[in-house]
């Protein structure tokens, strides 16, 4: 295990270790149920406090998104320590109290908790289309901006230049329905890639033909699905 994550283990068990000394040391090892279940309730929120950067996405959002959850469940392991603590030290002999209003703090939490997992999740989701979206456009710009600077033959380049202007104009937004379409198109490219390299000019000239009209069939579609 890392220095570091040693470290943060060890600042972890510090509040648990002040509060469980100070709990037994104070009032001893005998308690009603109400105190027990607000000692339950202390830990599960702290325990939920710690684990909830674990529930966050690994995405470019992810800092925004966890400050949202930490965040929450901060304020819960707040209110709850309160609440648990004024339960502890009036330690009403009936349990009912203590348990119905920290499992409806409990309750309150799970459904802001869930809610915001939800949302961050559609976030997320959102967030990895877009990247596609992006990923396509400016894969296929690149690749045709190099097959250009490779190309010597003028009528060819002429002909690149055509699908160049139009990759490159192309709408960045995407539908998944143009998916396998626009996995050809990158598909075209390579092969013109690999024409290139056996000089064979009537193929490249065929192969930059259909390119074109697979990225013009591709935006077309595209005005039609959005």
């Amino acid at each position: 295990m890392k220095k570091t994550n040693v470290l943060w283990v060890i600042l972890c068990l510090v509040f648990l270790a002040i509060f469980n000394v100070l709990f037994f040391m104070i009032g001893g090892a005998t308690h009603n149920a109400s105190v027990w279940i607000s000692y339950g309730f202390i830990h599960f929120a702290y325990f939920m406090l710690l684990l909830t950067p674990k529930l966050t996405n690994k995405n470019k959002s992810a800092a925004v998104l966890g400050f949202s959850l930490v965040s929450i469940s901060t304020v819960y392991f707040l209110v709850q320590f309160v609440t648990g603590i004024i339960f502890i030290l009036v330690s009403p002999e009936s349990y009912k109290a203590a348990l119905s209003v920290q499992l409806c703090i409990a309750g309150l939490y799970a459904i802001m908790l869930i809610s915001n997992m939800i949302a961050n999740q559609h976030t997320a989701e959102a967030e990895e289309k877009r990247r596609y979206e992006v990923s396509y456009v400016k894969t296929a710009s690149v690749q045709l901006k190099g097959l250009l600077d490779s190309v010597g033959d003028k009528d060819l380049q002429k002909k690149l230049e055509r699908a160049y202007d139009a990759i490159y104009s192309s709408p960045v937004k995407s539908h998944p329905n143009l998916a396998q379409m626009e996995n050809r198109i990158l598909q075209s490219i390579d092969e013109l890639e690999d024409a290139l390299k056996t000089e064979n000019k009537e193929n490249m000239v065929s192969l930059a033909n259909s390119l074109l009209s697979a990225i013009n069939e591709r935006n077309m579609r595209l005005k039609t699905l959005n």
